[in-house]
């Protein structure tokens, strides 16, 4: 792989924000991620470690990024081997990885025993992602013995370990314009993917043909794929009926049924980059009156969401407007009893609501799903204030939540999972719906990238007689 001009400089100026960070003596060590049998001489398909590609753009297994805060980069990857690139594919190589990455200088990862002691030498600190990679604190301890070693010959060790995680963390959490650029483009395959589903499921029910999850699941792959997406982003959730209320469910066998919701959330990879949505649809393609009730709710709630994320705001606003109109609407719904439950300020403070909605209205999304990035705002951590939970009895230290700003990527899905019981309205049993768009913050206040597959349910009506 060579890298283009402009994206070998995206990624050198990248290395050097980090390496302006390290400190005098400081050194960055960031592994990739490594291969993972699947079974018997069959493998997992391969995914690099997102801080390693955040940093260089390179994408094969067994290979090391070294950053000094002088700014000057070493990559150790695999050596080039005819023999085994026949059965394996094509391997870069230390040789041409300075031209086409835009390293300092490149080593055969076979030698890391060798030159990691001695990248070492004569540093004083040594940053690498804590509690990232299994056995990598064990591998370090064992370079630093060998520095250690070399004292007598006038080498200096390092005398501290920090956490890279927090650097990187802080890097990725505000999208440039290539990341955006991305995803966008993985938004809108992801987009077409729903819309492919949503079709196919009610042209197929209407024909009279039996419909199971795993066909849908199979739509969103073709789609995916047939646009160049390499991986979906997360194991796709086709949830037929009932099914809709486990909240990590998977695509399945279950048959979907003339009459159910369906909820599907899934989204594609591009490039490295993430999208993440979720529809909630009549398989036949119309909504019943309880069905649509109980959707025009979330959507209201979403609405109230997008209307709260903005630059300034706090990453919490939208979930506290989200629950707000959630719990008023389950009161007007008779979801929750008034005489039982009290006012909506009731609802909300005694957490009433968490019975049909207990997640979270939004998360980071980047590079990974949910993505890196703390929730709290740095400057203010230390501010926590105490409140006990009324569901668990815990504890909880509230600290300030982040302070939203331009760049940021967050998700907005709020749901209502209502499961078959005798204090719950018959009409809505076994209904789950959750609706989720990808964000980004705007000065102005949010833009959605994922609205090519609709949320309006006339709109979602037409699509699927289309």
């Amino acid at each position: 792989m060579t890298l283009t001009p402009a994206l070998r400089d995206l990624y050198a100026q990248r290395r050097l924000h980090l390496a302006q960070q390290l400190g005098p003596g400081g050194i960055a060590l960031v592994p990739t991620a490594p291969s993972y049998a699947r079974n018997r001489d069959s493998e997992f398909p391969y995914r690099h470690d997102s801080y390693f590609y955040y940093l260089c753009g390179f994408t094969e297994p067994d290979a090391w990024l070294l950053i000094t805060a002088d700014g000057e980069t070493t990559l150790l990857c695999q050596p080039k081997d005819l023999e085994r690139e026949i059965w394996d594919g094509y391997r870069l190589g230390p040789d041409a990885a300075p031209a086409a990455l835009g390293v300092q200088q490149a080593w055969s990862s076979q030698d890391i025993e060798q030159r990691l002691p001695r990248l070492l030498e004569n540093r004083h600190t040594v940053w690498y992602p804590f509690a990232t990679h299994q056995g990598l604190p064990q591998r370090l301890d064992g370079w630093l013995s060998k520095v250690r070693a070399r004292v007598r010959f006038g080498v200096q060790c390092p005398s501290q370990q920090r956490d890279l995680c927090g650097l990187l963390d802080e890097m990725r959490l505000v999208k440039d314009d290539h990341e955006l650029d991305l995803m966008r483009r993985a938004a809108r395959i992801s987009a077409d993917a729903h819309v492919r589903a949503m079709q196919v499921c009610a042209r197929r029910l209407r024909a009279g043909e039996t419909v199971r999850e795993f066909h849908l699941d199979a739509e969103l792959l073709h789609e995916f794929r047939t646009h160049g997406s390499q991986f979906p982003a997360y194991g796709s959730i086709v949830a037929a009926g009932a099914n809709a209320c486990v909240l990590h469910y998977r695509a399945d066998a279950a048959e979907i049924r003339d009459g159910e919701l369906v909820l599907i959330d899934a989204g594609c990879e591009l490039d490295g980059y993430a999208s993440d949505i979720t529809r909630t649809f009549p398989a036949n393609g119309r909504f019943t009156a309880a069905q649509r009730d109980l959707y025009d709710l979330v959507l209201a709630s979403q609405t109230a969401a997008v209307q709260a994320t903005r630059a300034g705001a706090r990453f919490t606003d939208p979930h506290d407007a989200t629950v707000r109109v959630l719990a008023q609407g389950l009161l007007d719904l008779g979801l929750l009893q008034s005489n039982v439950h009290g006012t909506v300020d009731d609802v909300i403070e005694q957490r009433h609501y968490f019975r049909f909605y207990m997640h979270r209205t939004g998360h980071w999304l980047g590079m990974d799903v949910h993505d890196c990035g703390s929730y709290v705002e740095p400057g203010e951590a230390a501010r926590g204030t105490p409140r006990r939970d009324p569901l668990s009895g815990e504890t909880i230290n509230d600290r300030p939540s982040r302070i939203l700003r331009p760049g940021m990527v967050t998700t907005i899905e709020p749901g209502l999972y209502v499961r078959a019981a005798d204090d719950v309205p018959q009409a809505f049993w076994n209904l789950g719906i959750r609706i989720e768009d990808d964000a980004v913050i705007t000065p102005q206040g949010c833009e959605l990238i994922t609205r090519d597959v609709p949320v309006d349910p006339v709109a979602i009506e037409a699509l699927m007689q289309a």
